[in-house]
């Protein structure tokens, strides 16, 4: 139970991503107007975003080893708030790209801490509940933030959503500051000879069976919420016609069934163990992908909505357990199978959902797909022999 009293300093460094992703979501119809581009251009906020939080984590995982978790987190926060203070003053989409990319380094510098603190603390199953906790917080933001960012941009103008971001990281990086226990107890002598920009340390965590599959079903679940999330202000605003009233109902509403999906999680964890949560969570995810096919005939929010709040439930139930699952063999390097977990999570997930927006086919098909994809994973998992060499 001491433990969890950790839990309060965590969610303050977990709220930081989404909170970057979806308070100007309503927004960004404007934003495009403002910076005289299109609206799957402004998306590129999202995506550029993403991808340079799975980038930095390659190098901000190992400096967590070598220099500790929390000096990190603290560099990460600074470099969050200064780059979110640039795009307040951006006044072209060029800029506004750059301090995005900028914000995402310093984000992944809190996220890649905020796990690794996770893994130096808890064991296999300990871990996978202690995420689903994160995560069930993670999922409290897209139903607060749309609304939140609504109402800011509303009432002043889009920029007052970075500003917010900028007295977040105020706030929490000085309760981060004086909170946070430095969790790193690897020896200093052992420290001192870790190389931060050493890609080779990185060749045990990735060969390992193990973390690799669990790894790309986090990568692919997290690019079905990321193809939703870049998404849906076009199709539900733009294809359907909902006012951006509308639209923050609906989106806030399949947060909604994330949070409690995400808060069920580690009870079903604690109960049935890794194997059956993590089937009941792959089953879920491609019958997802099955009903957005069955419904993409009708043009409808519900059509849309429903097989995306299915696809919620599973992304819970794997989510958290699967992490834990793949950490769980890497104890003097957590920070660096963490950064390679989120790595994989971030710009892996940005690089897939690209891919698959490249496709002619329509939002909905392109959603599906990437449900769909879980298909050969499945395979694995419910053979014998693969689930023996892939689970804990």
């Amino acid at each position: 139970m001491h433990k969890l009293k950790m839990l309060p300093v965590l969610m303050l460094m977990v709220i930081f991503s989404p909170l970057a992703i979806d308070i100007f979501l309503p927004a960004l119809p404007l934003m495009a107007s403002d910076f005289s581009v299109s609206l799957p251009t402004m998306q590129w906020s999202i995506s550029i975003f993403m991808l340079s939080m799975g980038l930095g984590q390659l190098f901000t995982g190992p400096l967590t080893d070598k220099y500790g978790r929390k000096p990190v987190a603290i560099i990460g926060i600074a470099v969050y708030a200064l780059s979110s203070l640039l795009t307040v003053y951006a006044s072209s989409i060029e800029l506004h790209l750059f301090s995005r990319l900028m914000q995402g380094f310093g984000t992944c510098a809190v996220a890649v801490a905020a796990f690794s603190v996770v893994r130096d603390k808890f064991d296999a199953i300990q871990s996978g509940v202690m995420y689903s906790y994160l995560n069930g917080l993670i999922c409290c933001i897209p139903a607060l933030a749309p609304i939140l960012g609504s109402w800011l941009t509303q009432t002043f103008n889009w920029q007052s959503n970075f500003v917010f971001m900028i007295l977040y990281a105020i706030v929490a990086g000085l309760l981060i500051a004086y909170y946070l226990i430095e969790s790193n107890r690897t020896p200093v002598e052992q420290r001192r000879l870790i190389n931060p920009f050493k890609i080779s340390r990185y060749k045990s965590v990735i060969t390992n069976k193990v973390f690799l599959f669990h790894a790309i079903v986090v990568m692919i679940a997290m690019g079905v919420i990321l193809a939703y999330v870049s998404s849906s202000p076009a199709w539900l605003m733009i294809e359907l016609e909902l006012s951006q009233n509308e639209f923050v109902f609906w989106f806030s509403l399949n947060a909604v069934v994330n949070i409690i999906a995400c808060v069920t999680a580690p009870k079903i964890l604690i109960r049935k163990g890794a194997a059956r949560t993590i089937s009941l969570g792959l089953i879920t995810l491609f019958s997802g992908g099955l009903l957005m096919l069955a419904l993409q005939s009708l043009h409808t929010p519900i059509a849309f909505m429903f097989p995306v709040m299915l696809s919620s439930v599973g992304f819970s139930l794997v989510m958290g357990t699967c992490a834990g699952q793949a950490l769980a063999s890497f104890g003097d390097k957590a920070g660096t199978a963490s950064a390679l977990l989120g790595f994989m999570q971030m710009s892996g997930a940005a690089l897939l959902v690209g891919l698959v927006q490249m496709v002619p086919i329509t939002i909905s098909e392109q959603v599906a797909l990437l449900m769909l994809m879980f298909a050969p994973l499945m395979m694995i998992w419910f053979s014998k022999k693969g689930r023996q060499t892939v689970l804990v």
